[in-house]
């Protein structure tokens, strides 16, 4: 749901009282982060549809040039397909669902895809009317190196399984790509390099020239109490290690950002529902916008929006926040600084908050965040 275009967070508290958490963007200042992404990355940008998929996230990027797009399901790829007919789409989950290859093959027009083991390439091959004009990816397991989730544990082949597959794709005549992820909210440059250097190991035992080399995912945003190094150092680190590949003058680079790109250009208005001393009751949590605040130990910046009664006080105190949920462990697991007064009926305004939070919003307990609406300001 979206309602309107408002010139700043307070102007959408004033005029429309939210009494349900309200997710705010900045859709200037995303279309911004995905030039300045787009200019700085040695290849194509696609962007990993399931860290928001909302459409006006979606148009916001498309309008900054992000017209490549990572989808992990069978909705993703007709969402993004309706949206933008021309888009170049990447079905990057390395189990997929057989109907859902079969759709995106034929429906979609989808011709990149992601495995990490023979069975997986053996159902695309079958599902896919033959993949004859595909480009098959293979997924790469990489070691843990400063993410705050690490992926590999899930997906990933190692890389002698790496260099058999790539092989297998083209004995079969398909178009070989390799993919690697270093871990969601990656704060060392360095994960990328060590990654190269384990792609380069494996291209000369496969001597395989590859279409494509997917470098993934994990680039940070700058969450409270995270010091994380600016984006060029990532793209730098990237650059050194491409030069030290043997790929052939035809092969794609790709990066697969989300938070990076959307983050920093949401945030999300919640309301006090009640006070108990140092404990504030608020009408999102851990269920819903907030699970990345256990999962990963993310903390967003915070400030308090009170439109009645005069200003806030100066003074400030540490609170533990409380999620709308009858579940006791519906809580924050960090202490947020707000002025010493906040009291019921004020709003808390979280910032940095567009990644991988209204994607992972569940109905327990019959809430459910999921109003968007556009800032048209600065701010």
């Amino acid at each position: 749901m979206k309602e309107g275009v408002y010139r700043s967070t307070e102007a959408m508290i004033a005029a429309l009282k939210p009494s349900y958490p309200v997710y705010c963007v900045n859709t200037k200042a995303m279309r911004q982060a995905a030039q300045a992404f787009c200019a700085g990355f040695p290849g194509d940008v696609l962007y990993a549809v399931k860290c928001n998929p909302h459409p006006l996230v979606l148009k916001a990027l498309h309008a900054g040039g992000v017209h490549h797009f990572d989808t992990a399901s069978l909705p993703e790829v007709a969402l993004v397909r309706e949206l933008f007919p021309d888009a170049q789409l990447y079905f990057n989950h390395p189990i997929k669902v057989r109907p859902h290859i079969r759709m995106a093959h034929t429906v979609y027009g989808v011709r990149h895809y992601v495995i990490d083991c023979r069975a997986e390439l053996d159902k695309v091959i079958q599902e896919a009317d033959g993949a004859k004009d595909a480009t098959i990816l293979v997924r790469m397991a990489t070691p843990a190196a400063g993410a705050a989730f690490h992926l590999s544990a899930k997906f990933g082949a190692a890389p002698q399984e790496c260099v058999e597959l790539l092989q297998a794709v083209r004995e079969v005549g398909l178009k070989p790509g390799l993919a690697f992820h270093v871990g969601s909210q990656c704060i060392n440059p360095q994960a990328y390099t060590i990654a190269l250097r384990v792609v380069g190991d494996v291209l000369q035992s496969a001597r395989v020239d590859l279409a494509c080399l997917d470098v993934g995912g994990g680039f940070p945003a700058a969450y409270t109490g995270t010091e994380i190094p600016p984006l060029s150092k990532f793209f730098t680190a990237i650059k050194t290690g491409l030069k030290t590949l043997k790929l052939p003058p035809s092969c794609a680079i790709l990066a697969e950002p989300g938070r990076a790109l959307v983050a920093d250009s949401v945030s999300l208005v919640v309301q006090i529902l009640q006070r108990r001393d140092e404990r504030l009751y608020i009408n999102d949590g851990v269920y819903h916008s907030l699970s990345e605040t256990v999962s990963g130990g993310i903390r967003l910046p915070t400030r308090l929006i009170r439109l009645e009664g005069g200003a806030p006080s100066n003074e400030m105190a540490d609170y533990t926040l409380y999620g709308p949920t009858c579940d006791s462990t519906d809580v924050l697991p960090h202490p947020y600084a707000l002025p010493a007064d906040a009291r019921e009926g004020d709003w808390i305004e979280l910032g940095r908050a567009g990644a991988y939070t209204s994607a992972l919003v569940s109905h327990f307990n019959g809430f459910h965040p999921e109003t968007y609406i556009e800032l048209d300001s600065e701010s």
